[in-house]
């Protein structure tokens, strides 16, 4: 926790102003400079994620096969009530909120914030799950969602159950387990497993599982026999 906290006071000093921090413009600028160079430096992708097709056929033939556990016992409360910036996840302890980091990262068209980088004013989001052209501006109505590729609901079954409440905020806030994704076709996926939801577009199946094996593998979740078996057909739409 302790990592965060001189980015944190950064932040703090920007967003409050030059009167409330007690010092000149001078060094309000320098402080939202360095608040700006520490968002920078945070990488918003895992290295080597999402793993090449190979790769990910090979993590996903190691993945144990079981039938998930203890569906009865999951709430959403489990992974944390709120977005966290405060885990080691990737994303994690850059002073932005979770989604922020993820329109920042998916969309184009980008127009950030002149005083808190961290902020989407507006964008646009090509999303991969049907191809739409999705229009963004902040403090407006969105058809944007930010969806778990492998929902909590899932990840549970599959051995989250097992975890600390420090790991499982970590899962809930990884960006690299996270998408932003048209808003209708995210409540349809809901917390279905690669066996009983798909990508409507079909161009997207080898991507989609190429990520959702990536997240199985990097979290030792285990897999069912019918989901792996639609994540190899997904994978087999891959280009050779």
């Amino acid at each position: 926790m302790a990592q965060s906290r001189p980015l944190a006071v950064v932040l703090a000093l920007v967003l409050a102003g030059p009167a409330a921090a007690g010092c000149h413009h001078e060094d309000t600028a320098t402080a939202r400079a360095s608040a700006a160079a520490l968002v920078a430096q945070v990488p918003l992708t895992g290295p080597g994620f999402p793993p090449d097709a190979a790769t990910a056929k090979a993590r996903l033939a190691a993945l144990k096969v079981e039938w998930g556990r203890n569906w009865q016992t999951y709430r959403r409360e489990e992974f944390g009530r709120y977005w966290s910036d405060e885990t080691d996840a990737v994303g994690g302890r850059n002073g932005c909120d979770t989604r922020d980091d993820v329109l920042r990262r998916d969309m184009t068209e980008l127009r950030e914030g002149d005083r808190n980088r961290c902020v989407v004013l507006s964008g646009v989001l090509l999303d991969p799950y049907t191809g739409k052209r999705l229009p963004y501006t902040y403090r407006r109505a969105s058809q944007i969602q930010t969806d778990h590729v492998v929902a909590l609901g899932a990840a549970w079954r599959a051995g989250a159950y097992a975890w600390t409440p420090q790991r499982r905020l970590e899962y809930a806030n990884d960006l690299d387990v996270l998408l932003a994704v048209d808003k209708q076709t995210n409540q349809d996926k809901g917390s279905r497993t690669a066996d009983k939801w798909r990508p409507p577009r079909r161009a997207y199946w080898c991507e989609y599982a190429r990520r959702y094996t990536g997240i199985k593998a990097k979290y030792a979740l285990s897999v069912t026999e019918p989901e792996k078996r639609a994540l190899r057909e997904m994978l087999a739409d891959c280009p050779q």
